[in-house]
């Protein structure tokens, strides 16, 4: 019976509080908040600002996410809503950054997937009352209100297209196609072909790569380039090749929507006995692992992720501080062209 008394005091102990903290470290509540929450302009002595520390991590404090936005008038979270798109490593490596770098400035960022079955975005921020919203879609002007109304201080649209629209942080998606049509042209190609993505929720990025693409074919006076809707497979892809291949004018390069659709190119160059870049020159995006593993390894456009990720933390934290957000992308830091063998 002892042992069922001590398991159930154990887990109904009261949260530790910062009164708690003060008492142990024998300073007054206000000094405690004080130093736990570094506040400026105050001279407190490092013994004491030691003292404090040392007590509230001998007693396992950890400061109250409620009484914080009570507080600052704000919560620490930022939300990202991402529409259910198929997420590779290029997706991964950018919310691992993002995370990261919010974190760096005391922000946790909570990520909401829309789709069948899961919560509406409206009901996700207005249960966690977030203090900015990272969107990749324009959101309606009487959303946005009711976001700001209740305490939203940012709301910031991550989307692909290149049009400039006020409040929104535009990446300029159009660069990557450009920047592979670019490189093939140079090489000598005059017909070129595009890898479209198969899932639709992925045109918000296709869409501007592939516009790249167009702009650039039409500027050299070349036709524009033929697309393809290439499946993540070899057969599919194989059947896009033999299309390519049985134009009047045959494709000889083919910029791929990402490195995903370029490996699935590859596979089907193999099963359909074309050489590569002999025959038919292929492109990536987003330089993944896997890119320099392929066979021939493969060329394409890397994206800094950690500079994307950078650049939307700073928008979001510039407005959370009632400044100017940053300059618009500088497309030369945010994409290299990789050369390998396969273009």
């Amino acid at each position: 019976m002892r042992e069922v008394s001590e398991t159930v005091s154990a887990n109904t102990q009261k949260r530790v509080t910062s009164q708690d903290v003060a008492r142990e470290a024998g300073v007054a509540r206000s000094t405690v908040s004080y130093v736990l929450n570094r506040t400026p302009h105050q001279t407190i002595p490092d013994s004491t600002r030691k003292r404090v520390l040392q007590a509230a991590e001998r007693l396992g404090y950890t400061p109250s996410s409620a009484a914080r936005t009570l507080r600052r008038g704000r919560s620490d979270v930022v939300l990202c809503i991402l529409r259910a798109w198929p997420f590779g490593s290029a997706a991964g490596t950018l919310l691992a950054e993002l995370t990261a770098s919010f974190s760096e400035r005391g922000l946790s960022l909570v990520t909401h997937i829309e789709g069948a079955g899961m919560k509406t975005p409206d009901k996700v921020w207005q249960e966690i009352s977030p203090a900015a919203v990272l969107t990749y879609h324009p959101v309606p002007r009487d959303t946005e209100r009711a976001m700001r109304s209740a305490g939203v201080q940012s709301v910031v649209v991550l989307f692909s297209a290149e049009n400039e629209t006020a409040g929104n942080l535009i990446r300029p998606d159009g660069r990557i196609g450009r920047m592979q049509a670019e490189h093939v042209i140079a090489a000598g190609h005059q017909r070129i072909g595009y890898a479209y993505p198969e899932p639709p929720a992925l045109q918000d990025f296709a869409g501007p790569r592939l516009q790249g693409v167009k702009t650039v074919c039409s500027e050299a006076g070349l036709l524009p380039p033929d697309v393809c809707t290439v499946p993540l497979d070899a057969q599919s892809a194989s059947n896009a090749i033999k299309h390519w291949q049985s134009l009047p004018q045959p494709v000889t390069a083919v910029c791929a929507y990402n490195d995903e659709v370029a490996q699935a190119l590859i596979a089907g160059a193999r099963l359909s006995r074309v050489d590569i870049p002999g025959e038919l020159a292929i492109i990536g995006a987003d330089d993944i692992p896997t890119a320099a593993l392929a066979t021939p390894p493969l060329t394409t456009i890397r994206i800094d992720h950690i500079s994307e990720a950078r650049r939307i933390v700073d928008t979001v934290t510039a407005t959370l501080a009632g400044k100017e957000p940053p300059a618009s992308w500088d497309t030369a830091e945010l994409f290299t062209a990789v050369i390998r063998e396969s273009a």
